[in-house]
C-alpha cells in the first residue's frame, strides 16, 4: 500500500506555498516575524476551521496532541497561545483575502454552470449581521449594549461560490458597498428590497448590467405598456413596462419591468422589479427564487463553521477569522465538487473534522468515505500446527 500524508496535508497542498509566500511578501506579512511564520498562523487558523476550535487555547492543543504530524503541515511545533493571538493581532488580514482568491480561481475551474438556459452570469447580492459582545469588542458599538459587523457578500451562482466580499461595521448600510461595486456588462444581479435606489437602478442600466429584486409596496410608478401573458400564465398575474416619475424628473429615461407573481407554494403575491425586458416573467420569478441560495450559504457558515463566535477581540484578528472561515467553506466547496459522493456540506465538515489526522488519500475518501483503505483489512490469523502432525 502506497504511503500518504494526513488528509489535513494534502488539504495543505491545495494552497500553494510558492502563491501564499506572494501574498505574504505582497502585504508584508512578515516584518516583525520572530520564529513563527505566516504559514504556522493559517494552518492554526484553518484548523481551527475545519477542526471546530473553541479557542486559542483548543487550537493549541489540538495540533498540540498531533505533535508527529505536524512536520507534514510545515509546522515544527503547535504554537503557544499567546503568540497565535500576537500575530492575528498584528498581521495583516489581507493576506488571507489573498489567499482567498487565489484559491477561488481553482474552483472556478471546477465549478459547472447555473442551472438556466441562458449564459448571462448570475450573481447574488446580501449581507449578513454578525452579533458580538458590546463590552469585548468596544470597537464595533452597533446598538447600547450590543456589538456587530456586517458581511457583504456575493455569490456567484456557478457552483455558489462566494465571489467578493466586504466586511465592514454594523451600522453601514447595504447599499454603501454595492454601489461601490463593478460588475460585467450583461451581468444579472440579484437582490432583496434592502437594496432599493431607483438612481442606483439606472446607473446599472447604463452600464447593461440587468438586476432582479422585489418592489417596494408604496412605489410610486407610472404604466407604459401593459404586456401580454402568456398561454400558460402559471403564476405569472401581470406583467407591465413602468418608469419613475422620480427619476424622470431628473432627466432620466430608464424604463423598467414590473411583474406581479402568485407564489402557490407560500399563497403569496410577490411583485418583482427588473431592468431585463427579454426574458419570460417565469424566469425572472425563477432567478429571484434562486436567491435564495445565498442565505442558505450564510447559514451554512454561522452554523457548520467559525464564522459567528471569535478566538480574538480585535478587528484584525476578527477579519482573519471571517476570512479564513470563507476560504473554509470554499474549499469545502471545492471538495463537494470534486467527489462522487453525494455529500451535504453538514455532514462533510462534520466527518471531516474527525479525519484531519487520518493518513489516508483524500479523494479516494472523498469517493468513497464508508470504505476501508485498499490494504487495510488485517490478514486472517494462521492455525498454529502441533509438532510430528503432518500436513
Amino acid at each position: 500500500m502506497s504511503q500518504v500524508c494526513s488528509i489535513f496535508s494534502q488539504l495543505l497542498k491545495l494552497f500553494p506555498r510558492s502563491e501564499f509566500e506572494q501574498a505574504v511578501r505582497q502585504h508584508r506579512g512578515e516584518r516583525h516575524a520572530r520564529g513563527f511564520t505566516c504559514w504556522g498562523q493559517f494552518v492554526a487558523m484553518l484548523f481551527c476551521q475545519l477542526g471546530r476550535a473553541q479557542s486559542l487555547r483548543e487550537i493549541r492543543g489540538g495540533l498540540a496532541a498531533s505533535q508527529g504530524k505536524l512536520r507534514h503541515l510545515g509546522l515544527s511545533a503547535a504554537p503557544p497561545r499567546s503568540t497565535l493571538a500576537y500575530a492575528n493581532r498584528q498581521r495583516p488580514w489581507q493576506i488571507y483575502e489573498t489567499v482567498f482568491q487565489q484559491l477561488l480561481v481553482k474552483c472556478r475551474g471546477a465549478a459547472p454552470g447555473h442551472k438556466f438556459r441562458f449564459k448571462n452570469k448570475l450573481l447574488s447580492l446580501d449581507a449578513s449581521v454578525i452579533d458580538l459582545c458590546a463590552s469585548l469588542f468596544d470597537w464595533a458599538q452597533f446598538q447600547r449594549t450590543k456589538g456587530a459587523v456586517k458581511l457583504h457578500l456575493v455569490l456567484d451562482h456557478d457552483g455558489y461560490l462566494p465571489s467578493f466580499c466586504v466586511v465592514t461595521d454594523g451600522k453601514t448600510p447595504d447599499l454603501a458597498p454595492a454601489r461601490k461595486m463593478s460588475f460585467e456588462p450583461g451581468t444579472i444581479v440579484v437582490f432583496d428590497r434592502g437594496y432599493n435606489d431607483y438612481q442606483w437602478f439606472a446607473e446599472l442600466s447604463e452600464r447593461g448590467v440587468f438586476f432582479v429584486t422585489r418592489m417596494k409596496k408604496r412605489a410610486d410608478y407610472e404604466v407604459l405598456e401593459k404586456r401580454a401573458l402568456p398561454s400558460r400564465p402559471g403564476g405569472v398575474r401581470r406583467d407591465e413596462v413602468i418608469y419613475f416619475p422620480s427619476l424622470a424628473a431628473g432627466g432620466c429615461e430608464a424604463v423598467f419591468r414590473r411583474i406581479e407573481y402568485y407564489d402557490a407554494e407560500q399563497q403569496r403575491m410577490l411583485v418583482f422589479l427588473t431592468n431585463h425586458l427579454e426574458f419570460a416573467a417565469a424566469t425572472i420569478a425563477a432567478i429571484y427564487k434562486d436567491r435564495w441560495q445565498i442565505e442558505l450559504f450564510f447559514k451554512a457558515l454561522k452554523q457548520n463553521l467559525r464564522g459567528k463566535t471569535f478566538v480574538g477581540t480585535s478587528a484584525n484578528a476578527l477579519k482573519i477569522q471571517i476570512w479564513t472561515a470563507l476560504t473554509a467553506i470554499l474549499l469545502l466547496r471545492y471538495l463537494k465538487l470534486r467527489a462522487r459522493w453525494g455529500w451535504s456540506l453538514s455532514n462533510l465538515v462534520a466527518l471531516l473534522r474527525q479525519q484531519l489526522f487520518v493518513h489516508r488519500d483524500l479523494f479516494a475518501w472523498l469517493d468513497e468515505p464508508f470504505q476501508p483503505p485498499p490494504g487495510s483489512e488485517p490478514e486472517p490469523p494462521r492455525q498454529l500446527l502441533l509438532a510430528g502432525v503432518a500436513v
